[in-house]
């Protein structure tokens, strides 16, 4: 670290925990939803978040917000479902909620979620039950993600510190130091630890940008993972007319946005019939409050045909049973074992952050935003291209500093793209 960084990290260290949710809370308004004046924001939330909400909807107000309506989240309420509730709770999601949140949508709203729930929350409920509550809510939930997966809206997403997830991440620590520990990861994984956090932003989305422009000027028909244990060699077909994006993007309404508060990633849409061979996990995955350790799978014709875990393994089995999609592929990312959130060692448990850590892959929903012209085509026509369709969109970490990464043209030609995880 130079003279001058240790100063920069010296003054933000010294600012009090107030004044660093500010900024966080000014990057994802400003950098994160790029919030227009007259714009209604719609924002969902953990109650244990309430301080960064309240900045939040403080920066949105002086953004010229029109409106900030908030949808909280209770941990104590959503496990009284589970222990009192009577059966049919599981298979009803309120539909008429979220479509009026796609109604929202639809009048001009930006979206904003913060996370930061407990991601173990439901790891001791019957799964057969959180399945089903994940599919009805997902089912009740399509209109509203459609607008998002379309990027119809600005949308963001950013996380704050709360106990139990602090507790995962940093175990056998005091929970108020937990908390303390997890918050200043967030900080620096975020980019705001420094003296001008949305210029620093807006370099970052310009190197990310250079990436993708270099990815997008290949045209690759597939891409292939080989780890050097051999528990991975995959070979994932892209999508024909895809497009990789990453550093941001214009929604459908002309607002240029940050989806995801930190990013590191280059993404575009596989082929849903053209992925094959096994792939195992590098990081465990956080699913709708259980935990699925050690995932490996085997995809022949773009289908998972076989799939184990060490823990979590009916979950996931159930995760993927969701529909015919959830077996499929919607994303491929690339991401360098370099970047500062793999850097810090830390499994946040949180897959907004461990994505950023890691190439991975998505099960589930494509972006069409993610194919030439696909915000503008029909399901069918999407289809036709090779992207999938799923009430479902999961991401799960692959890379790691031992995986190898090439680049396959149309006429079967490799060239090397990543070797042990980072960028040739």
């Amino acid at each position: 670290m130079s003279v001058a960084e240790a100063v920069v990290v010296k003054k933000f260290a010294a600012l009090s925990l107030d004044e660093k949710l500010d900024r966080l809370a000014e990057v994802a308004v400003r950098v994160g939803l790029g919030l227009k004046p007259g714009q209604e924001l719609i924002m969902s939330a953990p109650m244990e978040a309430l301080p960064l909400a309240r900045k939040i909807t403080e920066q949105a107000y002086k953004a010229g917000a029109l409106l900030v309506t908030t949808l909280y989240a209770d941990d104590p309420s959503t496990l009284a479902r589970y222990e009192y509730a009577q059966d049919a709770s599981f298979d009803y999601a309120p539909s008429w909620l979220q479509e009026g949140v796609a109604n929202g949508f639809r009048g001009g709203a930006a979206r904003l979620a913060i996370a930061g729930a407990n991601p173990a929350l439901l790891a001791k409920q019957d799964p057969t039950k959180v399945s089903r509550a994940n599919v009805a809510a997902s089912k009740a939930g399509k209109p509203a993600m459609e607008l998002i997966t379309r990027h119809e809206i600005n949308w963001t997403i950013v996380a704050a510190a709360t106990p139990e997830w602090a507790k995962l991440v940093f175990p056998g620590e005091r929970e108020d130091i937990a908390v303390a520990k997890l918050w200043e990861a967030i900080f620096a994984a975020s980019r705001v630890n420094v003296d001008d956090p949305v210029a620093e932003w807006k370099r970052h989305g310009e190197r990310l940008k250079k990436r993708v422009e270099f990815l997008n000027a290949k045209r690759y028909a597939a891409l292939h993972f080989k780890s050097a244990d051999g528990s991975t060699d995959l070979k994932v077909g892209l999508a024909d007319d895809h497009l990789w994006a990453g550093g941001g993007t214009t929604a459908g309404n002309g607002v240029y946005c940050q989806p995801n508060i930190p990013t590191e990633e280059c993404f575009t849409t596989p082929h849903k019939d053209r992925v094959d061979g096994v792939v195992k996990a590098s990081k465990p995955l956080s699913h709708q409050g259980a935990l699925i350790e050690n995932i490996a799978v085997r995809f022949e014709g773009g289908r998972i045909v076989e799939a184990k875990a060490t823990a979590g393994e009916d979950v996931l089995n159930r995760l993927i049973s969701t529909d015919d999609g959830a077996r499929r592929l919607g994303e491929v990312a690339l991401v360098p074992h370099n970047s500062p959130i793999a850097q810090s060692g830390i499994l946040f448990w949180n897959t907004l952050f461990d994505e950023n850590a890691a190439s991975h892959i998505a099960l589930g929903q494509a972006y069409s935003t993610c194919l030439i012209g696909g915000e503008k085509m029909t399901s069918e026509e999407l289809a036709k291209l090779g992207a999938n369709e799923s009430l479902i969109h999961v991401d799960w970490m692959i890379g790691s500093a031992e995986m190898d990464v090439d680049g396959i043209a149309a006429d079967g030609t490799a060239e090397p793209l990543m070797r042990k995880g980072a960028w040739v």
